[in-house]
C-alpha cells in the first residue's frame, strides 16, 4: 500500500473518516495511537511544529541500510577527530552550514546539533556565565522578559543563577525602559533575548535594547539569543537581520530542528563563536576527543545526519518559498478573522496569530494552545502557521468559529 499523503489524511478528516495504518505493528493498542496521530494531524493548529516535513527519502536509505541497529553517539567536540560511530563530520557540515545564516564569521564560530530548545538555551546561559565570570570574577545577573520561554527561567533556576523578569509591553516586548530600570551596574548582565515569545509571538527588539546597554559601559554583557521558532524561517525573509550576529551583535543563538526544519524529533542548533567556546571550563576527558567544555556528553547522532539531509534535499531555496508561504498565510488567517470580526492579534515579522478564545470543543479539535491577559479581553488562543496550515485548513477552522459564533448566540 502507497504511504498516505499529508493532503489525502487531510481530506479524509475533514469529511469525519479516521485515518488508518499502513502496516500493523501486531499490537492493538499500538496502532490505536498511529490512527490517532494520523487522523489529528492535520489539526495541529495551536503548537509551532511542521507536519509537512521531507524525511520520507532519509528513512528509506536509513533502513535499506540497517542503521536502526546502529548506536550512533556523538559525544565530543565535533569540530575534533571522533570515533567512526559518529556523525561528528556531519554534525560540523550543519553547524557550518548554517552558522553564516546567522551572521557568524566561518573563521571564528563553534556550535553543536542540540537535543531540543531547551538544550540550546542552556549552553547559551552557562556560556554566558563562565565567559562574564572568567571576563570579571563575578556572577553575571540574567535579565529576560516575562513573557520569554519559560525554559528561560527553568534554566536559570537550575543553575542557581540571579534572574530578574522584564515587564514586556501589550503585545510581549521587553520594555526597554524596564530593563534599564532593572540594571545592576555591580555586576555583568546576561541578556536573553526572546525571537518569538512564547504565546504572542514577539520579537524583542535588540537595537532598542542594545541602546540602553550602550549607556552602560560599565557593565560587561553576554547576550543571547533564543530564536527556537523564528530563528528557523527569519534567515530566509527579508527580515534575516534579526538574527544576524553582524547586525544585532549577540554571542550566541539557539534555534529549534523540531519546528520551521520539520524534523521529527526534538533537536535544534546552538551556535556561538570560538572565541567564547575557548573561554569555557574544560574538562579533561581523556577517553573522549578533547577538552569537554558543552553540558552534555551523549548527543544524538541521528539528528545531524537528518539536518545534513535537509541542507541537501530542501536548501535555502526551499526553505525561502515555505518561509513567504508560511507568512502569506498567516496574514491570510489575519484577514479571515477579521472578516468575520474575530479578536485577533499578530506581531510584525511573526506567524503566530492570538484571538479571542472559542469553544473548548473547538480548542480541542485544532489542539490550539491557551492563555490569559486581560489587556485583550481575558482568554486567550492561538494558531501558529506553520508549513503544513494550509489555505483550506484555515478556512475549516474559520467555518468552525462561524458556526461557534452563531450557535453560542
Amino acid at each position: 500500500m502507497k504511504t498516505i499523503t499529508f493532503s489525502l489524511i487531510a481530506m479524509m478528516c475533514w469529511v469525519g473518516v479516521s485515518a488508518r495504518t499502513n502496516v500493523s505493528s501486531g499490537f492493538q493498542e499500538l496502532d490505536e495511537w498511529t490512527e490517532q496521530c494520523l487522523t489529528d494531524r492535520p489539526y495541529a493548529l495551536g503548537y509551532p511544529g511542521n507536519y509537512d516535513g521531507n524525511l520520507d527519502g532519509f528513512y528509506k536509505w536509513y533502513t535499506a541500510n540497517n542503521l536502526g541497529n546502529v548506536l550512533i553517539n556523538n559525544a565530543g567536540d565535533p569540530f575534533e577527530k571522533s570515533g567512526a560511530l559518529s556523525s561528528a563530520k556531519f554534525e560540523r557540515d550543519v553547524i557550518e552550514f548554517f552558522a553564516p545564516l546567522y551572521g557568524f564569521d566561518t573563521s571564528d564560530l563553534w556550535g553543536i546539533v542540540t537535543m531540543s530548545g531547551t538544550d540550546g538555551n542552556n549552553h547559551g546561559i552557562y556560556f554566558g556565565v563562565n565567559y562574564l565570570k572568567g571576563m570579571t570574577g563575578k556572577m553575571p545577573v540574567v535579565y529576560v522578559s516575562d513573557e520569554a520561554h519559560y525554559s528561560n527561567y527553568r534554566l536559570c533556576d537550575v543553575q542557581n543563577l540571579d534572574v530578574r523578569l522584564v515587564k514586556s509591553n501589550d503585545m510581549g516586548q521587553m520594555v526597554p525602559e524596564e530593563l534599564e530600570k532593572s540594571l545592576d551596574p555591580t555586576r555583568p548582565a546576561l541578556i536573553i533575548y526572546a525571537m518569538g515569545s512564547t504565546f504572542k509571538g514577539a520579537i524583542d527588539d535588540q537595537k532598542a535594547l542594545q541602546e540602553v546597554l550602550d549607556r552602560h559601559p560599565e557593565i560587561p554583557v553576554y547576550r543571547h539569543v533564543d530564536a527556537a521558532l523564528f530563528g528557523g524561517y527569519l534567515p530566509f525573509t527579508e527580515y534575516r537581520d534579526l538574527v544576524s550576529r553582524k547586525v544585532m551583535e549577540f554571542e550566541s543563538i539557539s534555534i529549534s530542528g523540531h519546528k520551521f526544519f520539520g524534523i521529527d524529533s526534538p533537536c535544534g542548533l546552538f551556535i556561538t563563536t570560538r572565541n567564547i567556546y575557548d573561554n569555557q571550563n574544560p574538562f579533561d576527558v581523556p577517553y573522549l576527543n578533547a577538552n569537554m567544555r558543552m553540558i552534555s556528553c551523549s548527543r544524538s547522532g541521528t539528528d545531524p545526519l537528518k539536518f545534513w539531509w535537509l541542507t541537501k534535499t530542501i536548501g535555502v531555496d526551499g526553505w525561502k518559498d515555505q518561509a513567504r508561504r508560511m507568512m502569506d498565510n498567516t496574514k491570510y488567517l489575519m484577514s479571515e478573522l477579521r472578516r468575520i470580526d474575530w479578536d485577533c492579534w499578530n506581531n510584525t515579522y511573526s506567524n503566530t496569530v492570538f484571538f479571542r478564545r472559542p469553544s473548548d470543543e473547538i480548542v480541542v479539535k485544532y489542539n490550539l494552545a491557551n492563555s490569559f491577559d486581560d489587556r485583550f479581553g481575558g482568554n486567550l488562543s492561538h494558531v501558529v502557521v506553520m508549513q503544513h496550515v494550509t489555505r483550506e485548513m484555515i478556512d475549516l477552522f474559520v467555518s468552525d468559529l462561524e458556526k461557534c459564533e452563531s450557535a453560542s448566540r
